[in-house]
């Protein structure tokens, strides 16, 4: 099922090419006042076309909203939102009908579903089914919000290329209105030439380029999640893997501490204004998983967007002979300027999901 949630139901439908795509979303309260002007800013972040680090398939992702929303207000009512395919180039697609692209799930998909799924545009494995989750991730944020819980990211690398990180103990409410805002989302805007650069030797050379994107939760109150497989570590990883091309997610220090000795790694507790704080936070904020009151922070790593113009090896499926492939279509040479905005939609969700 393309599901997420357990006190709230997120339910994503459509394919890349078929009439459009969408997504209903479950269980959330009468009462909670939407600005659907900052659902567009979401929904604009993410959508392509805009210059060449994004496919040129121009779509706007207007959200058209069926139910759940009256007047502003939400309804109680399941909030479905429908977003139109207008762009679409299928024919870009005939040459892979039997030649499953290195990468992508066209092979897994064909087994799995008999040869009958739709691989127009990855059908529903398309990273163009993050345009509904944006969508109800704008709209649970706000609620967050009004409850003092603000989210953002930003590109924290692109190839070898890294931005600065988020001061983990630290996040100004000003670096997170600022970074929920932009669509090249960078703490140091001075790298972002750099990065850009990285993209076009990439597309030039008929290839593609990952990369990270860096999230803070802040404002997350004490006590939120559980042991074992309640930790808030699992609920928002299981949102972020949900996003096509993640292949990691660390938290606070990660990867890092286990090159660290225990003297070095955990944060020390301390007093602050009669507040329990911990000078460092390499716990990301979350201990046991639970959260401690301090900014959670994650990453998470993107590969390569695997739709390359470069011809590559594969199979036919048809004649059962190898073969090679050069994929047409328009596709992204790097997908991570516009995932920012989905993985604060994803962790939007799960802290959601957690807490209301």
């Amino acid at each position: 099922m393309s599901t997420y949630g357990d006190k709230i139901r997120l339910t994503v439908f459509g394919e890349s090419h078929g009439a459009g795509i969408g997504c209903v979303l479950e269980n959330v309260t009468s009462g909670f006042e939407i600005d659907t002007d900052k659902i567009l800013l979401q929904m604009a972040r993410r959508a392509p076309g805009k210059d060449k680090t994004a496919t040129p398939r121009l779509e706007k992702d207007f959200p058209i909203i069926k139910s759940g929303i009256l007047d502003g207000v939400t309804t109680g009512a399941p909030i479905a939102c429908f977003i139109e395919n207008t762009n679409t180039r299928s024919g870009d697609y005939s040459n892979i009908l039997d030649k499953p692209r290195p990468g992508h799930a066209d092979y897994t998909a064909y087994v799995k579903y008999n040869g009958k799924n739709d691989i127009r545009g990855g059908g529903h494995f398309s990273g163009r089914l993050t345009a509904p989750i944006v969508f109800a991730g704008a709209v649970v944020r706000q609620i967050l919000e009004q409850k003092g819980i603000k989210i953002a990211a930003h590109i924290a690398s692109i190839g070898n290329v890294e931005d600065e990180r988020f001061n983990p103990v630290n996040v100004p409410d000003e670096l997170i209105e600022k970074l929920s805002s932009e669509s090249f989302a960078l703490i140091d805007e001075t790298k972002e030439d750099a990065m850009r650069g990285e993209v076009e030797k990439a597309r030039l050379d008929l290839d593609s380029i990952g990369g990270t994107v860096e999230c803070v939760i802040k404002g997350m109150p004490v006590g939120v999640g559980g042991p074992l497989f309640d930790g808030i570590e699992g609920r928002i990883s299981s949102a972020v893997f949900g996003i096509p091309a993640v292949k990691g997610i660390e938290f606070g220090a990660g990867f890092e501490s286990s090159k660290l000795r225990g003297s070095e790694n955990n944060d020390s507790f301390a007093f602050e204004n009669g507040k329990v704080i911990t000078t460092t936070n390499n716990c990301g904020g979350i201990l046991g998983g639970i959260s401690d009151g301090m900014p959670i922070v994650f990453r998470a790593a993107f590969k390569p967007t695997p739709s390359i113009a470069r011809e590559q090896n594969t199979v036919n499926l048809g004649s059962g002979e190898n073969t090679t492939l050069s994929v047409k279509g328009r596709h992204d040479p790097c997908i991570v300027p516009r995932a920012v905005s989905v993985v604060e939609a994803a962790a939007a969700l799960a802290v959601f999901d957690m807490v209301i």
